[in-house]
């Protein structure tokens, strides 16, 4: 009995076991095919219509396919009826997503497409893409029929998820698109920032920068930060008491007036920081907290700017005012006599009429005629000029014996000159000093310059052009009444073989020019036929023919090339011989009769000059003769070392206080300013 009742309650057991592994299995399946059917209905098909919600799995057994059909019989195999049974009511509760998921004709077209790809029977894409578009058209048509009747229910239009991979997509792209529109913004608004800040620089550089012309020289952008600061605050007070005014905030307006003299007394003279007064942190401190205090009561930005671009403006006419006054300054300062020389000259002039006549003569005048000793032409009315031109040479000639130095000067500075150089002998070099006056040849009757010059026309034209009556009228008037286009001196150069008949070369010297290097090797250049050696100046374009003559005229247009090289006066080796034969002086006097009227050119000797000696002069080496140091502040300092003569041409001559600092030294070094007459005068470095 016992046995029995364990063999029982052993089969009891085993019989209770095998009930809960067949139920377990049951569960399992169960799970496995709910969540199948789920991802199907949901990931695969197509939403089915609610009206076919009776039909069950059993019932569209004929319409699967082949994997519909080898499912069913695999369950069929495993499953009882019941258990089937089951399953189809577990499906059905799932809802339209998964009701005829069964139904072929039911399938979406992405469904179709990876079930042919994976079929054996191959359909073709012309198929699959039918199916699509039929899918499709009854979709649209379901939702038409809905929304005739009335019923807006969008639960029953779910996306597949390509579509919805696509409409992420597309968001990400507006995203995107919206996020570089707001950087292309960005980006215009810093290009307009830097444009404005270029614009600004422009305007400091060629408006403010340039007000003189020989600001380049002698200024220096300021670097301190102190004292800018204490500028742009001084800046935004002068704003902000005007826009205080607007709005009559009194007490603002006295407040900022009062912190601007602080500022103003505690910028001062200053260029740099280290000049600045140990109290200058406090008022910019002080003034910072005023600027604040207007910012929140007046600040606006259209306001500001309004203000800070009248500013501007009036800064930009009053600095275009200055300029054509400093224009008219310089040019009237550089056609002056400065004090000292006027002093000397006066002095000089004295002594020399105090002199006995056995004194006045110079020795060795036997060499003044003597064609084989190096000659120089020297026309000048100023004697410290003269001076530094005839010390140069000399202190940098090799044998000064050979060197014979004629200079001719007006009757004013006739004495002054010859004082200084019996005072200041040079050396065993010859030098001979005459009076233009004296030269009874030179006549009205000869020299058409001189008719033209005594001429009422001539008059009106250089001394009453437009009488001006303010100094910004009169600065494009000014270089009318130059006074060297009225001397003699100016127009002597044409007329050498008549001064000095008994030579045959002679080398012509402008009075603003200093000699570094021993000049003989001129002297036997070969000019190849040409009347006149000279170093060319056409390496900028306003040193052509075009730029001196008139070739609206076609006396020129038929004669000249407009784009010919120019040549510089000042240093050059002229061929008195070939001046002889090609009758220079007569083709000179034949052009200047014609431009009586001033038709050709308008005034000076360069313009005539082109033209006397056009075909006639022979192109010397750059490196003798160096100009620009009177107007141009950027010439190489190596070409200037390097160079025979340097010239000083332009109006910032070297004895005048507008004079270029860097090129200064070039002419002062052969100045005698410890000479007791230099001294007396008060002429200094």
């Amino acid at each position: 009995m016992a046995i029995k009742r364990a063999s029982q309650s052993g089969g009891g057991k085993s019989k209770g076991v095998g009930s809960r592994v067949l139920a377990s299995i049951f569960v399992f399946f169960l799970t496995f095919l709910v969540f199948s059917f789920l991802f199907v209905g949901r990931g695969l098909f197509v939403t089915a219509s609610s009206g076919h919600n009776e039909l069950s799995i059993l019932s569209s057994r004929q319409d699967l396919d082949w994997r519909g059909r080898l499912a069913l019989h695999h369950l069929n195999s495993l499953f009882s009826k019941d258990v089937i049974d089951v399953i189809n009511a577990s499906a059905n509760d799932l809802g339209p997503l998964n009701i005829d998921f069964f139904r072929k004709d039911k399938l979406s077209a992405s469904w179709k497409v990876a079930g042919n790809k994976r079929s054996a029977d191959n359909a073709t894409s012309a198929e699959v893409t039918g199916e699509a578009l039929k899918t499709k058209q009854e979709k649209s048509r379901f939702k038409e029929e809905h929304t005739s009747n009335g019923i807006e229910d969008n639960s029953i239009f779910f996306e597949t998820p390509a579509k919805l991979a696509r409409r992420q997509l597309r968001e990400k792209r507006l995203e995107k698109r919206a996020a570089d529109m707001l950087k292309q913004d960005d980006e215009v608004t810093v290009k307009l920032e830097n444009a404005a800040i270029e614009r600004s620089k422009s305007v400091d550089s060629a408006v403010l920068g340039k007000y003189s012309i020989w600001r380049r020289d002698i200024d220096s952008e300021n670097t301190d930060s102190t004292i800018r600061l204490i500028r742009d605050q001084m800046i935004m007070a002068r704003v902000y008491t005007s826009l205080a005014r607007m709005k009559n905030k009194t007490d603002l307006v006295n407040e900022l007036q009062n912190r601007l003299k602080e500022s103003q007394r505690s910028l001062g003279d200053a260029n740099t920081d280290s000049d600045l007064h140990h109290s200058a942190s406090e008022k910019i401190k002080l003034m910072g907290q005023v600027l604040s205090k207007a910012k929140e009561e007046l600040y606006n930005c259209n306001l500001v700017t309004g203000k800070l671009r009248a500013m501007l403006q009036s800064a930009d006419e009053q600095v275009r005012s200055l300029k054509k006054q400093s224009t008219f300054l310089s040019q009237l300062a550089a056609k002056t006599i400065p004090n000292g020389l006027h002093c000397l000259a006066m002095r000089l002039t004295i002594d020399y009429y105090l002199l006995p006549p056995e004194k006045r003569k110079f020795p060795r005048s036997e060499n003044l005629g003597n064609p084989n000793l190096y000659h120089y032409a020297l026309f000048s009315d100023n004697v410290l000029a003269a001076s530094v031109v005839v010390n140069s040479a000399i202190m940098n000639a090799k044998d000064p014996g050979k060197h014979v130095f004629h200079l001719v000067t007006d009757k004013l500075n006739f004495g002054a000159m010859n004082m200084w150089f019996l005072l200041n002998p040079p050396g065993k070099a010859t030098i001979h000093v005459e009076n233009v006056d004296e030269f009874k040849w030179l006549n009205s009757s000869y020299c058409p310059v001189l008719r033209q010059l005594e001429s009422a026309a001539m008059k009106e034209y250089y001394f009453k052009a437009a009488h001006p009556t303010t100094l910004s009228a009169g600065s494009s008037n000014l270089k009318y009444r130059n006074p060297k286009y009225l001397s003699m001196l100016n127009h002597l150069r044409f007329y050498l073989p008549q001064v000095y008949p008994k030579l045959d070369k002679i080398l012509f010297l402008d009075d603003d020019i200093v000699v570094q290097k021993d000049l003989t090797g001129l002297w036997s250049v070969d000019l190849h036929g040409k009347v006149n050696g000279a170093v060319e100046t056409c390496g900028e374009s306003f040193h052509r023919f075009d730029k001196y003559l008139n070739f609206s005229n076609p006396h020129i247009s038929k004669n000249f090339d407009p784009n010919a090289c120019g040549w510089a006066y000042g240093m050059n080796m002229f061929d008195l011989m070939e001046w002889k034969k090609k009758d220079i002086t007569g083709i000179y006097h034949k052009w200047q009769n014609m431009n009586e009227d001033r038709v050709l050119w308008k005034l000076g000797t360069l313009p005539p000059g082109l033209i006397t000696f056009y075909g006639l002069t022979h192109p010397l080496e750059k490196s003798w003769h160096v100009l620009g140091l009177g107007y141009n502040p950027s010439i190489d300092k190596t070409d200037i070392e390097n160079a025979a003569v340097v010239h000083y041409n332009g109006n910032m001559k070297p004895w005048l206080e507008l004079a270029m600092t860097k090129y200064k030294p070039y002419w002062t070094k052969y100045v005698k300013y410890d000479h007791p007459y230099v001294r007396n005068c008060k002429l200094s470095e």
